[in-house]
């Protein structure tokens, strides 16, 4: 098979799974409503650059990231859309928001006056999102803080209030009281803003579970993150549209031995064989972000078949159990994410045994793990 001349262990990234993830959402939410792509923490693994492309090819009109460095990366890559950075920035990083054209989300009274001054000097204006806690208790300004906010920022130089926002704590679940109780301040707060007479041109809150459930929650922009990728929003109910899923971790084997009765396995003798068994070697570990919390409870698909992880996962390697598969050799593929044949392992079931959820499951894949991009 292809190793991706010497490659061993790889991601490969279906855009078109992308782009049609992105085309449900535009058809789901309607044409009045701007999708805002989420490609934070590197496309939650996905690869920010190539993922952010597919998605405006699909009709996403706007990004977001989380970081000053995220956003920069996309100019740098000559990625002209507005880019969204919603979380914290210091004051010192006002400089570069002007610089590569990004919009910050701000929230103190610093920040924003930075902002102004530098839009200031250079003879520019800077678009900026303020961002409101509605009941996450992380970022953002408590609801009686806004509207002095939005005040005070108004007046500054340079600075143009182009967006309003905040995130949803249960979104995911199947009770949605909270979302809704959320929703109602959101909406309070938007009523009290237009009431003193400040018109802020787009309003977003839902992620992608919100985007699925509660199409009240749309306002005029919405962010999808998670099933973008083709990954569930929820544990608790099903998707509401078909989702493709976009990345497949592969792998080959890298050597096959045949145990006898009592031989321990990897670090820590975890597990000791009680019958001859066929192991394989597969070179992945938690240098690639493939947790070490899969020690005999893992699988991957050899040879379209289920093969269970046998011993502690290393840095670097670990090994199956294919005892029951015929034919296993060197250089055999290896899934441990994503459909070989007729079999397949979602990032939810990585997830679910690892004792996480499918974001971290992909976000956690590191560089070295080689992306390989196609559609």
């Amino acid at each position: 098979m292809d190793t991706l001349d010497g490659v061993v262990t790889w991601a490969e990234i279906d855009l078109e799974a992308i782009r049609k993830n992105v085309t449900s959402f535009i058809r789901h939410v309607g044409p009045t409503v701007q999708v805002m792509a989420v490609v934070k923490a590197n496309a939650y693994g996905h690869g920010a650059v190539p993922v952010a492309r597919a998605a405006l090819e699909a009709g996403a009109t706007r990004l977001a990231v989380h970081r000053l460095t995220e956003g920069i990366e996309l100019r740098q890559a000559g990625i002209e859309a507005p880019v969204l950075v919603m979380g914290y920035t210091p004051p010192a990083g006002a400089d570069a928001f002007v610089q590569w054209n990004l919009t910050p989300s701000t929230i103190t009274a610093e920040f924003v006056q930075a902002l102004s001054d530098r839009a200031s000097a250079q003879g520019s204006t800077v678009n900026v999102h303020v961002k409101v806690d509605t009941g996450m208790s992380r970022y953002g300004l408590f609801p009686a803080e806004v509207l002095p906010y939005l005040q005070a920022a108004r007046t500054l130089p340079g600075i143009q209030l182009e967006g309003l926002f905040t995130h949803f704590a249960t979104a995911d679940a199947s009770d949605q009281t909270w979302v809704r109780q959320q929703i109602t301040t959101f909406d309070q707060i938007i009523a009290t803003i237009k009431n003193a007479g400040i018109e802020i041109p787009i309003i977003h809150a839902a992620n992608s579970a919100t985007i699925m459930k509660l199409p009240e929650a749309h306002y005029n922009a919405v962010r999808p993150g998670i099933a973008m990728y083709g990954m569930n929003p929820s544990s608790e109910w099903e998707p509401v549209f078909e989702l493709h899923p976009a990345l497949t971790l592969k792998s080959t084997v890298s050597r096959v031995r045949d145990l006898p009765v009592g031989a321990g396995v990897s670090y820590g003798r975890t597990f000791v064989t009680n019958r001859p068994t066929t192991a394989a070697l597969i070179p992945v570990g938690y240098g690639d972000g493939y947790h070490r919390i899969l020690s005999n409870k893992g699988v991957v698909l050899v040879r379209g078949q289920r093969a269970p992880i046998i011993g502690r996962v290393c840095m670097d390697q670990f090994v199956i159990d294919v005892t029951g598969i015929p034919g296993v050799q060197q250089n055999d593929e290896v899934v441990l994410i994503g459909r070989q044949g007729d079999a397949c392992i979602s990032a939810e079931e990585v997830g679910r045994l690892a004792g996480s959820i499918n974001y971290e499951v992909t976000t956690g894949l590191l560089p070295r793990v080689v992306r390989k991009y196609m559609g």
